[in-house]
């Protein structure tokens, strides 16, 4: 069962990487980053609470004084790292916007140093400066070269990694009280109700009813989020936390080749050295840490 909780776990992570396929089709539609993200949240939303009442309502019981913490799930990080994500596939590129998204462990390390006085290893250290580098290769400030990214999108697809790092600070928290599907449940309800009110949606229900928006929504709502997190939880079961977050590194490199190959979009070798750099900082970074008694889902 192990070997195949991999392929679960790998799947799922696929799935998170094929988001910018739906992402662009609604931008063809002429929806906005912030309408995207409403679209993504709604419909996981709808989709957990099924999935959740199905297999056991009482995982919905929940003591509102804990609504902080799905305030900093919710909205200061999903709500905050979509838009991010969303708007630097726009400014960027995929794989420009998928590679600095995961720039979250280093930032997460970096917070866990302040909030938890977690020792600063030198394992930690080297994943930190080969994320930077890998960084200033993926921008294209390198020694000869000119940045082809904007300064906008860079700094909007650094903002996706803080939001993502969020994720797991506040989660942290959080599942000292829940389990790991309430949490998720209640982000997504949240980041639902902070974000769909202002996101004007309803005045493009005709657009919305369109076949191929139906299918991007489908893609983005069931198959890049719900579906994608039930196959790396099953996974998870049998797989340590560290491992797992090792074989996730599956989308980054799944976001580029679809970018590459599906969008045409051009990426350079120092680009690619860049990509690569950051992945080996994902590895070096998991690598050892201690197996988590929960997981959080962020994408």
């Amino acid at each position: 069962m192990k070997k195949w909780a991999y392929v679960f776990i790998a799947l799922g992570a696929a799935l998170w990487g094929l988001i910018a396929i739906f992402v662009e089709g609604l931008y063809e539609h002429g929806f906005t980053p912030l309408q995207v993200v409403a679209i993504r949240v709604m419909t996981a939303t709808v989709l957990l609470l099924i999935v959740v009442l199905v297999k056991n309502p009482r995982l919905l019981r929940i003591d509102w004084r804990d609504s902080l913490y799905f305030v900093g799930t919710g909205i200061l990080s999903i709500v905050f790292f979509n838009w991010c994500l969303f708007t630097a596939i726009q400014e960027t590129s995929i794989a420009v916007a998928a590679i600095l998204l995961y720039t979250a462990p280093a930032i997460v390390t970096l917070l866990s140093r302040v909030l938890f006085k977690e020792w600063l290893t030198l394992r930690k250290m080297i994943a930190l400066f080969l994320t930077l580098i890998g960084c200033v290769f993926v921008i294209g400030l390198v020694p000869g070269g000119t940045s082809s990214v904007s300064i906008y999108g860079v700094i909007v697809g650094l903002g996706s990694g803080v939001g993502y790092a969020l994720y797991s600070i506040f989660g942290k928290y959080a599942l000292v009280k829940y389990s790991s599907l309430t949490v998720t449940v209640y982000t997504f309800v949240f980041a639902a109700v902070a974000i769909v009110p202002f996101s004007g949606l309803w005045r493009h229900l005709d657009v919305l009813l369109r076949g191929e928006v139906l299918l991007n929504t489908v893609g983005i709502g069931f198959f890049s989020t719900v579906l994608a997190y039930l196959l790396y939880t099953v996974g998870l079961q049998f797989v340590e936390t560290s491992r797992a977050s090792i074989t996730a590194t599956v989308e980054p490199v799944v976001a580029t080749i679809i970018g590459v190959f599906m969008f045409q979009e051009p990426l350079s070798n120092w680009q690619l050295g860049g990509i690569i750099l950051v992945l080996s900082a994902v590895m070096i970074v998991q690598e050892k840490r201690k197996v988590q008694s929960q997981h959080l889902i962020t994408q």
